[in-house]
Formats: structure tokens, C-alpha cells, sequence
């Protein structure tokens, strides 16, 4: 691989943070960022959605209309979200701005109107420049986004008033070797999985953690997962759900064929890898859904915790469990209960 190819891969998103909490909360107060000379700074906030949804024109002209009111200003990567916003950007001052010039750099926040999809891209964007994301989901499950489409009012409304608070996030670090030397480096919120190429083949991998092998298997996959991960891909493989305060990564084989194929909760400190059989097939490494790499015959895949952390901001103080039962509708009432009613 080239090393433009390793940079595209694997750069995007690195910087520099102390912080090592899965977790984190920060309050957002009310007041203006003002400097020291008594100015205040200009606001804008990066808008990212998802372009194909027939929901999202009409919420982009609701969330500009409402921050030009505000007096705050937006950003978009894309000049065809310009376009959603109407001939007259939906009344608010935009800049269109190239991704790959840090477009979160400078803003208060980056607002994504779609699903967890959405919020993934968008978290390409925001994690560099440390800038925390706001979900309004208007996909299917959006376990990552805070808001629902019916509540897009009153949530522009206490982004206008900054009455949000901001959770820090743990990802993964992942490197790619292959004979002796360094391929590739990425990272991923969610989960990085390690997934044979073609579908009526099987990948044989060796799983091993801190060093030591743990068990070794043909399978469709192995997902490595971070707790916010946990409820993700990772969940539909049959992996456990982790609450985001846990400190721990998971390990998800998928459809192995062994005896031993149990998804493993480790420490966070530990370091995970995932060994392509030499003698086997080339598979492919995908962070997050996004970003993709063919890996070759013998390549290790390195997983540990990330140094930069994702933000997300929040708009109210309940716990992880009521998050869980909402976005999963799970029942809540019990069997007798719910039996008694279909009397």
C-alpha cells in the first residue's frame, strides 16, 4: 500500500488528547465563549445530513431558518446540502467548506440531521478538531443520535441556548501489519471487523489478546467493539450490551464454526489482535461501516483503545437504561401483565 493510500485510510480523525475516560460529561453553560478582549466570537455550527431522505430538505430549511434567527452562522461540506437549504441557504449565512479542510475547526458544535450512518461520517469530521455532534435522528433505530424528527424544534431551540451537555466517547486504534512492516492505521467508534471478502468462503482467523492466542476458528468475522459499539454490529452478531461507562472492549466472532466462539469482554488497557491464516484467504478490515481495507493473506489487525475520544452532546441527564428500552422498544411490563390484557 502507498503511503497516500495509508493516509487516507488511516489519518483522518488523529489528534492530540489527555483524555482516557469511555465516558466523560462536561456541562455546556448558557453564557457566550467571549475572549479577553470582551469580543464575542462569531457562532456557526457544521450541519451534516443525510441528502437522499425525503425528511431531510424541510428539517434543514427548520434548523437554518431557526439559527439565523439566533444570529449563528453554518457550515457544510457539501454543496449539495447547500442546495437543500434553498436558493437563500434557509435565511443563514453558509460557508461550503472542502472536507479535507478540517471543516469542524472553529465551530460550536457539528448538528446531523439522519440516522447512525450519518452520525458516523459526521464523527469523521468533528473527532480532529474535538467539536462535539448532535444527532436528530431521521433513520430507523438512530441508537447514536440523541433526538427524535418530532422534537427537531425544541432541539435547535436548546442548541441556540447551549442547554446541552457533552459525553466523551472511547474508540478504537486500529494498525494493520503484514510481512514485518506497518500498512495501514485507522480508527472507529463503533467497531472494526475483520470479514472474509467473498460470501461463499470462510475466513480463518487467530484470535489473541495481550500477547497471547486465545482461540482460533473459521468464521464469517471477528468485530472488535467499543461499549458504544456494543449495541451496534457488534449486537446483531450476538455480542453483549456494554453501558457506555464501562471501561472494556469486546470481542464478537460471527459465525464461527467452533467449539470456543463466546464473544470475550476485555480491558480496555488490553491489546486485541486478529491474525489472517497465512496459508488462507485475504479478507477485509471496515471501521464503522466506512472505511475499508483489503487485508492479505497473514496480515494482523491491532485493536486498542483510542487516545482521541468521539464527543456527543446530550440533551438529558437519564441513565443508559432508559436510552436502551426506548430505542429497542423493549418490553418493560411483565409476562402476566401483558398476557392479561390479550384476555
Amino acid at each position: 500500500m502507498s503511503q497516500r493510500a495509508q493516509e487516507n485510510f488511516g489519518s483522518r480523525g488523529r489528534g492530540d488528547s489527555s483524555s482516557q475516560a469511555d465516558t466523560q460529561s462536561h456541562s455546556v453553560g448558557e453564557s457566550s465563549p467571549g475572549g479577553g478582549n470582551g469580543v464575542v466570537p462569531a457562532r456557526e455550527i457544521l450541519l451534516v445530513v443525510h441528502p437522499d431522505r425525503d425528511a431531510t430538505r424541510p428539517a434543514a430549511r427548520e434548523v437554518a431558518a431557526r439559527l439565523a434567527a439566533a444570529g449563528i452562522r453554518l457550515r457544510v461540506v457539501d454543496s449539495d446540502v447547500r442546495d437543500l437549504l434553498g436558493p437563500d441557504g434557509g435565511g443563514a449565512a453558509c460557508t461550503v467548506v472542502a472536507p479535507g479542510q478540517d471543516p469542524a475547526a472553529g465551530t460550536e458544535l457539528v448538528l446531523v440531521l439522519g440516522g447512525d450512518g450519518t452520525l458516523l461520517r459526521a464523527a469523521e469530521l468533528a473527532r480532529p478538531a474535538g467539536v462535539a455532534l448532535l444527532g436528530v435522528n431521521l433513520g430507523r433505530v438512530g441508537f447514536l443520535t440523541e433526538a427524535d424528527s418530532d422534537a427537531l424544534t425544541e432541539t435547535v431551540q436548546r442548541v441556540v441556548e447551549r442547554r446541552y451537555r457533552v459525553e466523551e466517547r472511547m474508540t478504537v486504534d486500529v494498525t494493520v501489519h503484514a510481512e514485518g512492516r506497518e500498512i495501514a492505521r485507522t480508527w472507529a467508534l463503533n467497531e472494526a471487523s475483520v470479514e472474509k471478502c467473498s460470501r461463499e468462503r470462510i475466513l480463518d482467523a487467530l484470535i489473541a489478546v495481550d500477547g497471547r492466542p486465545v482461540s482460533s476458528f473459521g468464521c464469517d468475522g471477528v468485530l472488535c467493539a467499543t461499549p458504544t459499539g456494543s449495541t451496534a454490529y457488534a449486537f446483531s452478531a450476538g455480542g453483549p450490551v456494554i453501558w457506555p461507562e464501562v471501561e472494556a472492549l469486546l470481542v464478537v466472532p460471527s459465525n464461527a464454526h467452533a467449539m470456543f466462539s463466546r464473544p470475550l469482554v476485555v480491558s480496555r488497557d488490553s491489546v486485541i489482535t486478529v491474525e489472517v491464516d497465512p496459508d488462507g484467504l485475504p479478507a477485509v478490515l471496515t471501521c464503522d461501516g466506512l472505511r475499508h481495507l483489503e487485508l492479505p493473506r497473514g496480515a494482523v489487525v491491532q485493536v486498542v483503545s483510542g487516545q482521541v475520544p468521539v464527543r456527543l452532546a446530550r440533551l438529558r441527564d437519564g441513565p443508559f437504561t432508559d436510552r436502551l428500552v426506548h430505542k429497542f422498544a423493549l418490553p418493560v411490563k411483565g409476562w402476566r401483565e401483558r398476557h392479561a390484557r390479550m384476555r
